[in-house]
């Protein structure tokens, strides 16, 4: 196993129970990890990726208080003191990304410029 960095995100406690609730789910493919990361598009530039994925090169390994994920390092530079948390109400469900290194957000939470 590679070693584990230190996290450049932050999970809430929301966030990691409901990642750990879809990865106990009978039909999930264990071989997958959780990735998070940026990708260009969306409505102000960038766009999050959170999901499930395999291990790629180029790939590091991280943790958050026992919890692993993996990312490309160079994604750091947009997500480095992000906070990700899961929203479970009656308006909003769904993951939210609260980025400090944001310059300009969409109304959708998922799209980012900075």
């Amino acid at each position: 196993m590679e070693t584990k960095n230190a996290s450049p995100v932050l999970f809430t406690p929301g966030a990691i129970a409901e990642i750990r609730r879809l990865m106990a789910d009978p039909g999930f493919d264990g071989n997958l990890m959780l990735r998070v990361g940026v990708k260009g598009g969306g409505c102000s530039g960038f766009s999050y990726l959170l999901g499930f994925d395999q291990m790629m090169e180029g790939d590091a390994l991280y943790d958050f208080e026992g919890f692993t994920f993996i990312m490309n390092p160079s994604h750091g530079l947009y997500l480095t003191g992000m906070q990700i948390d899961w929203e479970n109400g009656l308006n909003a469900r769904g993951f939210v990304f609260e980025n400090p290194n944001a310059s300009k957000t969409c109304g959708c939470g998922s799209s980012f410029s900075v």
